[in-house]
């Protein structure tokens, strides 16, 4: 959160900026319009030739290792995912420390916090703030002429980034232009490399007022202690109501503000070559500078077309761009040699714990994998749950890209909140976003929550990825499923009506068991009733699952019992039982220990029988497991003795930790994993 004091004075201006952004949006964000015109100097003091590369400032008059300031305004779940492109091309170049200040509201507060705090980059710092003034919701567009407020009041430069920039070079070359302020320059801007602002583009154009073309506020510069001093707040807000009295509204946000002060005040702006902001949109002018520049800095999507923008160029500067959206950002976990820094938080630890780790061990793979940070992306996509009952169940899953074509199939069936978490490389959280916009049924469910947690490592991390899941449900119940079984079309209706009608809102802890069979074909009609079930069952065209390699895992169930069962019943841990349940939101998390294939959901289940959860079998639930390709995990732990061994040597540990917890009440799982051994 920002500093206490300063909702106050930000307070000042909500007023003002509301009526600003009502004009925003009514007026729309399209950036450029009708034809190009002849080109027009700018007035005032402006007289630098901007579309040469040959007057960046040299780097080497900037001290090697000094911390860079970068503030970027992020709202909302779509540009969340574009602060991470454009993070990456800066993480890519940079030569020095980074501060990042990142003002968002709450949506996009909690998923880049997350990230940020798991991407553990070195020589970088994320400062997430928020305006909890409730006069600033929605004015997220115009939050940058309160930067000099909002940002720390003894930060004195800072670099103010769009969420849609890309990076084609070190950002401390842009730092390296803070030099060349002279004594009254506040703000440092690339042109505006389009006519808007020299108005007449259609009929009634009446652009806000600016010098020649005007300045894109896609990339800013700004000397905050001198805008402070110089009071920028009332300088902004006495230019913005004179000309709200003729002009009524604004269509480009902060752009048409910051220009309009400029207009009357041109010795604050330092103006900076081109190529810091190469603007493509439908009618760019941006041809004249990146045609003379011998290369470009910074790539600037600000048209609401964005990659589709029609531009001749168009593909190289796609390209740019998606070289950076689908990089690997686990590569970017580099050190700055020659600049010390502190470590992210925990990083020191878990460097020192992998260095214990010996790689000729058997279970090094294991070991290593145990001790991987995961980036994660919360809610990738947008969410609009309804408002949540209370009984209300969200499914939680997880899932890889090779289970992705299961994801229709299952939210036909479970018509309620979901919250998945996806096993992804950079790339493929692409190929994920492109099936979701071009699936029917996907793309019109607002209550699936999907968050990525990035590949890495040769294990699949099965119990992190059902934490990350279950943390962010909304709602108080949760089913623990696995991505490949369907629920009864019923399911979601049936489960909700069993929590009210069984009270599970007093202090019981009730684990509710539904009952799990499997199909060994693909195409299966599929039942709509436990009648139509146990007839297929009869017919042999289901059967209980796992019955024929795994019987201890669900054998406790009783199916016998459930045929005939009316009312909910309940049954007794045993050893290697892993049903799939319903428990409370705040049930214990999975042990992340287990990785790859075996004794994950087992162990989960020994911890709630540890805790004293009753197990109640449903009568009339059930899902069903489909068939698909075996796993690589699995297919190892059927192949590998060495593999196996490692599982045994992690469910001692495990057998171990239990008891340290539970003393005296863990003797009887020990037991039983010791009769299962001598039985197998």
């Amino acid at each position: 959160m920002l500093p206490r004091g300063r909702p106050r004075a930000l307070g000042a201006a909500a007023l003002l900026l509301l009526l600003l952004l009502v004009g925003f949006f009514l007026f729309g964000r399209d950036l450029e319009y009708g034809r190009l015109r002849g080109s027009a100097s700018l007035d005032g003091e402006l007289t630098w030739d901007h579309n040469r590369s040959a007057c960046v400032p040299l780097r080497s008059l900037q001290p090697k290792c000094e911390l860079l300031h970068v503030a970027i305004v992020c709202a909302g779940y779509n540009s969340s995912r574009d602060v991470i492109t454009l993070v990456k091309s800066m993480l890519f170049y940079r030569k020095n420390p980074l501060h990042l200040h990142l003002v968002t509201d709450d949506v996009a507060r909690n998923i880049l916090e997350t990230l940020f705090h798991t991407w553990m980059v070195p020589a970088v710092r994320s400062q997430v703030s928020w305006i909890p003034n409730t006069h600033y919701s929605g004015l997220y567009g115009l939050l940058k002429l309160v930067l000099p407020d909002a940002l720390p009041p003894d930060l004195v430069r800072v670099i103010v980034l769009d969420t849609d920039i890309t990076f084609a070079s070190d950002i401390a070359e842009l730092w390296a232009f803070f030099a060349h302020f002279s004594d009254k320059q506040m703000i440092g801007l690339v042109e505006n490399q389009s006519n808007w602002y020299l108005g007449n583009l259609w009929k009634n154009h009446r652009p806000w007022p600016a010098l020649g073309r005007g300045f894109n506020t896609g990339v800013i510069l700004l000397r905050l202690d001198r805008l402070r001093e110089a009071g920028w707040e009332q300088m902004w807000k006495a230019t913005a109501q004179r000309l709200l009295l003729t002009l009524s509204t604004t269509s480009l946000a902060d752009q048409d503000i910051f220009n309009a002060v400029i207009k009357e005040h041109p010795g604050l702006v330092l103006l900076l070559p081109c190529i810091w902001n190469v603007q493509l949109s439908d009618h760019t002018l941006a041809e004249h500078c990146y045609s003379e520049a011998s290369d470009l800095k910074v790539i600037h999507w600000n048209s609401p077309r964005k990659l589709r923008v029609k531009n001749k160029h168009v593909q190289f500067f796609r390209n740019l761009y998606l070289t950076f959206l689908e990089y690997d950002g686990n590569l970017l976990r580099t050190e700055l040699f020659g600049c010390p820094s502190q470590p992210p938080p925990r990083a020191e630890q878990l460097q020192q714990a992998l260095a214990q780790l010996d790689e000729e061990d058997a279970c090094f793979e294991f070991q290593q994998q145990w001790l991987t940070v995961h980036r994660v992306h919360l809610t990738f996509l947008p969410l609009d749950p309804l408002p949540s009952e209370a009984h209300d169940v969200t499914l939680v899953a997880q899932l890889s890209m090779d289970r992705l074509q299961m994801l229709e199939a299952l939210c036909s069936h479970w018509p309620g909140p979901m919250s998945l978490a996806l096993y992804l490389t950079d790339a493929e959280t692409q190929q994920f976003l492109r099936f979701v916009e071009a699936s029917t049924v996907l793309s019109a469910r607002s209550n699936v929550a999907y968050h990525v947690v990035y590949r890495e490592g040769p294990l699949y991390p099965v119990n992190h990825l059902r934490n990350v899941a279950l943390a962010q449900a909304l709602t108080s119940y949760v089913f623990l499923s696995d991505i490949d079984f369907l629920p009864a079309y019923s399911l979601y209706g049936y489960l909700r009506a069993s929590i009210k009608q069984l009270d599970l809102g007093s202090q019981r802890k009730v684990a509710l068991v539904v009952p799990a069979f499997e199909s060994l074909h693909y195409r299966l009609s599929f039942p709509t009733s436990k009648a139509e079930l146990l007839a297929l069952l009869d017919a042999g065209s289901l059967y209980t699952f796992r019955y024929d390699v795994w019987p201890r895992g669900h054998a406790p169930t009783d199916y016998a019992r459930w045929r005939e069962a009316r009312a909910p019943y309940r049954v007794q841990w045993a050893a290697d039982y892993e049903p799939y349940v319903v428990v409370p939101r705040e049930c214990p998390r999975y042990d992340s220990r287990f990785v790859g294939f075996g004794w994950n959901k087992v162990a989960h289940i020994v911890e709630l029988d540890a805790q004293e959860y009753e197990f109640l079998v449903l009568p009339e639930a059930f899902t069903i497991h489909m068939p698909h390709a075996p796993s690589l995990d699995i297919s190892r732990f059927r192949s590998s003795p060495a593999y196996r061994d490692c599982l045994q040597a992690l469910k001692d540990e495990f057998h171990q930790d239990l008891s340290r917890r539970y003393g005296a009440a863990a003797l009887k799982y020990l037991t039983a994993l010791q009769q299962s051994r001598s039985s197998a």
